[in-house]
């Protein structure tokens, strides 16, 4: 049996839509003509669709729970359809049927909705060979609701900074187009000479209003460029990513979440009985960064040749600042994940603080920015008009 979404019209001519199960198209417009509805349209359920991070933290937690109370995983998905108010039913449909089907959940997630990261993907498929899905799941929930916090930190930190940096650039724009022209036509008729500022602000003026919708446009092309490139060329993809690793601020940042996918994916699989020389490959992936996949998967094959953890992981670029040392001491204490897991929350801690403290720092910077850059525009139009009125104040010889 498979999931079909159907569009028609009931038998008092009302629009309606919904999900059958039916061993075929034609199979599944005869069950709803049978039900009294002209069906328009029918077709396999399961398409791509857009799933926020919120959503999915919830729909993992879900899921996990149901699994850890003994329920079969296509049974679990079937009730998270049922269930009142489920935004994913289409979603969820098509991963039921593909599990159906002998897929991966893994697979069938990544396959119902690009929402779906390789980070959590990664998770999902270590899991589902550890057999550790539901404790996996909650892990993935708990991180994808911290992220979201983050983001939410974020956007309500930079409400104000937008506010000041949009009315900014509107009271530099209308100086810039109105106010320092019409200064520079006064001038211009009184023969004064015009200061330095004001005319290297009048020609930054004219380069905006010759080249302002220009350069967003290129840069966006740009971006455009790069995303493209970035998703069809895996080198560039590497490159890309050994770049954003030593990016000032937000490398760090980037390196210590590198760190906290690390450590706590190789935890849980560690608990669940997978092999280091397979975890550390997995846990690779789960960091999301493409470099650190194929340094994993290199670290791999030290660890099937011999090598230590703590060494092996120390190769592993950022990932070699922090963790080799909380891993020795696992492994010599014979409690690797449970250091596995104290290194994860270490770095999360950080990752908060580092995340708070740019932010605090970023505020008061676009402030100073956009007032300093009103400041300079004021000035280019005030000291005209104050050389303006010291010429006419000077009395006649």
């Amino acid at each position: 049996m498979k999931t079909y979404e159907y569009r028609g019209l009931d038998a008092q001519g009302r629009s309606v839509r919904g999900m059958i199960e039916a061993a075929g198209a034609k199979q599944a417009r005869e069950s709803l003509a049978a039900a009294g509805i002209l069906a328009e349209r029918v077709a396999p359920a399961g398409r791509q669709m857009r799933v926020n991070a919120e959503a999915r933290a919830s729909l993992y937690r879900e899921l996990g729970s149901l699994l850890r109370a003994g329920m079969p995983l296509v049974q679990s998905i079937g009730v998270l359809m049922d269930s009142p108010g489920s935004s994913s039913r289409a979603l969820l449909a098509g991963v039921r049927d593909r599990v159906q089907e002998g897929v991966s959940l893994a697979a069938a997630l990544k396959a119902g909705t690009s929402s779906v990261s390789d980070f959590e993907e990664a998770i999902i498929a270590a899991a589902e060979r550890a057999a550790a899905v539901p404790d996996a799941l909650e892990s993935l929930a708990d991180l994808l609701e911290q992220g979201e916090k983050v983001r939410h930190r974020l956007r309500s930190a930079m409400v104000y900074p937008a506010i000041v940096t949009v009315a900014g650039v509107l009271v530099a724009g209308l100086m810039l187009g109105f106010l320092v022209p019409r200064a520079q036509d006064v001038l211009a008729q009184s023969r004064g000479s015009l200061p330095g500022l004001t005319v290297f602000m009048m020609g930054f003026g004219r380069w905006v209003v010759r080249w302002g919708l220009a350069v967003p446009l290129a840069g966006l092309l740009a971006g455009l460029w790069h995303y493209e490139r970035r998703r069809r060329d895996r080198a560039y993809r590497v490159r890309a990513d050994r770049v954003l690793f030593r990016l000032p601020v937000f490398g760090y940042g980037y390196v210590l979440l590198a760190q906290l996918r690390f450590a706590r994916t190789l935890a849980v699989l560690v608990r669940s009985g997978v092999g280091l020389v397979e975890g550390v490959a997995l846990a690779g992936r789960a960091t999301g960064s493409p470099w650190l996949a194929d340094l994993a998967d290199e670290q791999a094959e030290a660890l099937r040749h011999g090598s230590r953890l703590s060494e092996a992981v120390r190769r592993m670029g950022p990932l070699g600042r922090d963790l080799p040392a909380w891993i020795q001491v696992g492994e010599m204490g014979g409690e690797l994940a449970r250091l596995l897991d104290h290194a994860a929350q270490r770095c999360l801690e950080r990752w908060e603080r580092s995340t708070t403290r740019s932010l605090s720092i970023l505020e008061p910077m676009l402030i100073l920015c956009v007032g300093g850059f009103v400041l300079l525009v004021t000035l280019s139009v005030l000291l005209p008009v104050l050389n303006l009125s010291k010429g006419l104040g000077v009395p006649a010889g």
